[in-house]
């Protein structure tokens, strides 16, 4: 079987697209989200990734759970209460902490639904655009289940609590214009542009020193949890870091001479 997550390189921008058109891109098996974390950890090993668009194949981002599992009990859905709390625990869920750790920057290419699991997944990226065709749902309470792939974190942090709670308790989809509004996404594009500006501004940030925006992603993450004077001792070491870099008197070079910087992640 093809692998889930199809992976292409663009220098230092990768490409990871949800591979299953055919299911809208539903993840109900546990090796899809192994493949998810497995990718996510050699991105953060591999310092000449500098940026990584997120999108799916065919017509959807990513549909959620696969809801003919639920009904016939199988896949991560399968066996008693202890036991699909296990899987849960030990797939879907390791995917969030997975992804959040990832420290290269991603841009979520929401070319379709993201419904359920799919529109969690899209919010553990650092900027979201979307098609503007595409619709988001956090519709779990409409299967009569609740969210189990960390949007009642990250939603309301997102969005605020109103809006987060309207989203949640009705399951109701929002079109591209709403999540906009929301402040859900950063642009809507047409969708027959999505991909290419998808990678346009992932090569914009594939522009800078890779150790400098990966720093920057992890003090913003951090940020959300801590008081701002953990966050600025954080940034001062980060900051030690990075002075020791030669990618920044490479990139200080390249300014005074008015030039592109080569940067070779050192």
């Amino acid at each position: 079987m093809e692998p889930f997550l199809l992976v292409e390189r663009d220098g230092p921008v990768v490409i990871a697209t949800f591979n299953r058109p055919d299911d809208r891109n539903t993840i109900t098996r546990a090796e899809q989200a192994e493949e998810i974390v497995a990718f996510s950890h050699a991105m953060t090993r591999d310092r000449t990734v500098r940026a990584i668009v997120l999108t799916g194949a065919g017509k959807a981002f990513c549909a959620g759970g696969n809801v003919k599992d639920m009904q016939e009990r199988g896949g991560m859905f399968a066996g008693s209460p202890y036991q699909i709390r296990n899987s849960y625990r030990t797939s879907f869920q390791m995917v969030g902490p997975a992804l959040t750790e990832l420290e290269v920057p991603i841009i979520a290419a929401i070319n379709g639904p993201a419904i359920g699991l799919g529109l969690d997944i899209a919010c553990m990226a650092d900027i979201r655009l979307m098609a503007d065709t595409a619709v988001v749902a956090e519709s779990y309470v409409k299967l009569g289940i609740i969210p189990g792939g960390g949007g009642a974190w990250l939603l309301p942090r997102l969005i605020g609590p109103q809006r987060a709670a309207l989203m949640t308790l009705t399951g109701d989809a929002i079109d591209a214009a709403k999540a906009l509004e929301y402040g859900l996404v950063a642009e809507v594009v047409p969708a027959a542009g999505l991909r290419a500006r998808a990678v346009e501004v992932a090569r914009r940030i594939a522009a800078n020193p890779g150790h400098a925006t990966r720093l920057a992603k992890r003090l913003m993450r951090e940020g959300a949890d801590v008081k701002l004077e953990t966050l600025q001792q954080m940034a001062a070491a980060f900051q030690a870091l990075s002075h020791h870099t030669a990618d920044h008197h490479e990139a200080i070079d390249a300014f005074l001479n008015k030039r592109p910087g080569n940067f070779t992640g050192e």
